[in-house]
């Protein structure tokens, strides 16, 4: 045991005199373990680069990407918000066409089915194996009364056991997909009424 304390100390007594202790100042360049920590192989801007064809460092910005420190243009389509305010829109800010309801409807049943169901009546198979025991109903009262703001919203940054879809799906998807969501709720609580006279008679009395 004699042995190994002095073995010890000896170790530290070499490690003080060759780096020192914390607060000491030497002119010789520090010890550096691990240099790559410090020197990282990086692009300097404006700088020649062999990595790429063209022979730039500097690259320009993908097309669909965001470079850091800019944000989309404060538009509704874009925040789901009224521009320069934290209001929600009442109704989706663009244009709604059959493509659009048909990209709503893979959307929604890549992303939101699991959870939801196909049907948006919240019995997804997440909730049919147990994995969660509380799944929103689409077609209550309280959701169908949301403005498609605030659905953009949630979509957006997730609510209570729901994460954020944001960063997986696009602006214009998360449109599409409220936009096949109300066609869900209609064809749940929808009227003869509100159907177009000339389609009546495909339905059944």
């Amino acid at each position: 045991m004699r042995y190994i304390f002095l073995i010890f100390a000896l170790c530290v007594v070499v490690v003080v005199a060759v780096a020192g202790k914390r607060g000491d100042l030497s002119r010789r360049p520090p010890i550096e373990l691990f240099p790559d920590m410090d020197r990282q192989p990086k692009l300097r801007p404006q700088a020649p680069n062999d990595f790429f064809p063209d022979g730039r460092s500097s690259r320009l910005i993908i097309p669909g990407t965001v470079a850091r420190g800019e944000h989309f243009e404060d538009t509704p389509a874009n925040t789901g918000r009224l521009p320069g305010g934290t209001n929600l829109v009442e109704s989706i800010p663009l244009e709604i066409t059959e493509a659009m309801l048909n990209r709503g409807q893979q959307r929604f049943n890549i992303n939101c089915s699991p959870c939801h169901g196909s049907m948006g009546d919240g019995n997804g198979i997440t909730k049919r194996i147990g994995a969660m025991g509380v799944v929103a109903d689409l077609h209550d009262p309280r959701v169908v009364k949301l403005t498609d703001g605030e659905l953009f919203n949630t979509i957006t940054y997730g609510k209570n056991l729901m994460g954020a879809y944001g960063p997986n799906v696009p602006v214009e998807d998360r449109w599409a997909i409220i936009a096949y969501l109300r066609t869900l709720q209609l064809s749940r609580l929808g009227n003869i009424d509100e159907v177009p006279a000339p389609f009546r008679t495909q339905f059944k009395k």
